[in-house]
């Protein structure tokens, strides 16, 4: 996937002031979450410090490609989409950089409310509307049969760093959040329900079940359909919301939806 147009191809040295590497910023609808279908610009940064195998971002993991803009040039691309007025900063995971707090406070400062897609490893103190914690699971592991490199390198880093409850806890006690979990097949619940008990025992919030939601693994259409209805009949089992992939739904694995 080509770095958006967007996020031109300048560098770190070509840009003033404070500045992110961004692979993507566009307008679509939101296709996950409490918030399916609100009309949202994305802005997606490149870098992750974790490698799950079916990352549907894979040019700002496995390859990361970005051209690096500055907060104003950001801000400035927000602004072009008119009356939007919901943000989704995404990743790659955006909270390893110390500069997606600026952007943030940009954001509040200007009325904008704030989603952060983030598995969860990071806390940051900023401006957040709705944290989106997406815990990884063991079974995003990318081990040697399942790594897209096909070498399982990222293997053991990537199950050593995937869950921080430290992070997931103060997540949940600083910010309006929804725990959103990828699942692969019935296999994942007994993982969910033991991380959901010790991020529970972590945490001084509640935290309802209405704010779990299971979401079927799947980069294309036929991926989710594949799963669909198997995650949608978890979700009246045990009690948790089901959240679609309406952009994989509506656009398949286009970029930039």
């Amino acid at each position: 996937m080509p770095v958006s147009s967007t996020a031109d191809d300048q560098t770190a040295d070509d840009v003033d002031g404070a500045a992110l590497p961004i692979n993507e910023l566009f307008y679509s609808l939101q296709g996950e979450g409490k918030l399916t279908g609100t009309p949202s610009v994305f802005v997606r940064t490149s870098g992750c410090n974790l490698r799950c195998w079916f990352c549907d971002s894979y040019h700002t993991s496995w390859e990361p490609t970005h051209g690096t803009m500055s907060i104003n040039d950001i801000i400035e691309g927000i602004q072009s989409h008119g009356d939007a007025d919901h943000v989704v900063l995404t990743g790659g995971e955006p909270l390893i950089h110390d500069e997606a707090v600026t952007l943030l406070e940009r954001l509040d400062d200007l009325g904008y409310h704030t989603t952060v897609e983030t598995n969860g490893t990071i806390h940051r103190d900023a401006p957040i509307d709705l944290a989106s914690i997406s815990p990884k699971l063991a079974s995003s592991t990318p081990t040697a049969e399942k790594d897209p490199k096909g070498d399982g390198e990222w293997a053991d880093r990537h199950k050593d760093r995937r869950i921080d409850f430290d992070a997931l806890g103060a997540l949940v006690d600083d910010y309006d959040t929804q725990l959103k979990f990828v699942v692969t097949g019935p296999d994942d619940l007994p993982e969910i329900e033991s991380l959901l008990a010790d991020i529970r025992s972590t945490a001084a919030s509640r935290i309802p079940d209405s704010d779990v939601l299971l979401m079927p693994e799947g980069t294309t259409r036929d991926e989710v359909d594949a799963r669909r209805n198997e995650v949608a009949d978890l979700a009246m089992e045990y009690g948790y919301r089901y959240t679609p992939r309406l952009h994989v739904d509506l656009w398949n694995d286009a970029p930039e939806t």
